[in-house]
């Protein structure tokens, strides 16, 4: 597996599209084999390719991840720098930001993203990287106006995923006026209807009751993937980790006071919430 993410990680590293493409596809490829299993027997897969004329796949259960040794050899190795895909990703995304709009980047940029999002869901801990200041804001310069909509509508789900069950990423996003950024995107008259949307979603989820965080990995703790203390401060990059309930949490009430500073109508989408009540959320 190191010679793949060696492969794929020099392939990152290159100035040439064509390169880092294909640097991406690997490394589509290694996670699609880890996260999905195809039909088992022969007769399933003919059945399948001679109904869709394709071998089917279908994602793995969290259990049966766990309990994969390739899955679990992927999680060690991504606990350290030299192989954390996360960390080549968003290097990558700091170089194809770099080169300016075109089509063919702009595809590179959402397609990094798309990879990033899922090893963020895969490996939560590489969450962590978005308590620096400069990864954080990377995710903004990808939601400037003058990026295409595909770009801001992928860097918003991302977002999402960098925030999610991270209390103290999440103070970190609101610290470098992360709220003045998404708001100022929503109300300006260029910006898309599709990303609008997107943006409206995460305001939902920004306003969602946060629960303090159980540690820097919760999942594998649950599935016995635990965590080296030693590396889980390595792949801070030597920003200290806040202890359980240091960094605190906000309540609904809290953020909607947050958010009304640039945003009207903040309690209208309390309410949808309230009525909602997405995920069966308690809302305080």
């Amino acid at each position: 597996m190191e010679n793949l993410l060696s492969l794929s990680f020099d392939y990152l590293s290159s100035f040439d599209a064509v390169k880092i493409r294909k640097g991406l596809r690997q490394l589509e490829g290694l996670l699609a084999q880890l996260c999905l299993s195809r039909t088992t027997t022969a007769a399933d897969r003919r059945r399948s390719v001679a109904i869709d004329g394709v071998s089917k796949t279908s994602p793995k259960d969290l259990k049966s991840l766990s309990d994969d040794p390739a899955f679990r050899e992927f999680f060690k190795l991504q606990e350290g720098f030299e192989w954390n895909v996360g960390i080549r990703l968003i290097s990558c995304l700091e170089r194809l930001l770099g080169k300016g709009n075109n089509g063919q980047n702009d595809l590179l940029l959402v397609s990094a993203l798309d990879l990033l999002r899922g090893v963020l869901l895969i490996h939560p801990p590489s969450r962590s990287l978005f308590a620096r200041e400069i990864y954080m804001n990377l995710l903004f310069d990808l939601l400037d106006p003058s990026s295409c909509p595909a770009v801001q509508s992928s860097a918003v789900l991302t977002l999402v995923t960098a925030l999610l069950e991270q209390p103290n990423i999440i103070r970190c996003f609101e610290n470098l006026d992360g709220l003045l950024t998404v708001t100022s995107l929503f109300k300006n008259r260029s910006t898309s209807r599709e990303v609008k949307l997107k943006l409206v979603e995460f305001l939902y989820f920004y306003l969602m009751p946060e629960t303090p965080q159980a540690g820097p990995n919760r999942m594998g703790e649950k599935e016995g993937l635990q965590r080296s203390p030693s590396k889980a401060s390595r792949l801070g990059s030597g920003v200290r980790t806040k202890n359980e309930g240091e960094e605190g949490t906000r309540t609904t009430d809290e953020k909607q006071r947050l958010l009304g500073r640039y945003l009207n109508n903040v309690q209208d989408l309390v309410d949808d919430l309230k009525e909602t009540a997405p995920f069966d959320a308690s809302f305080r």
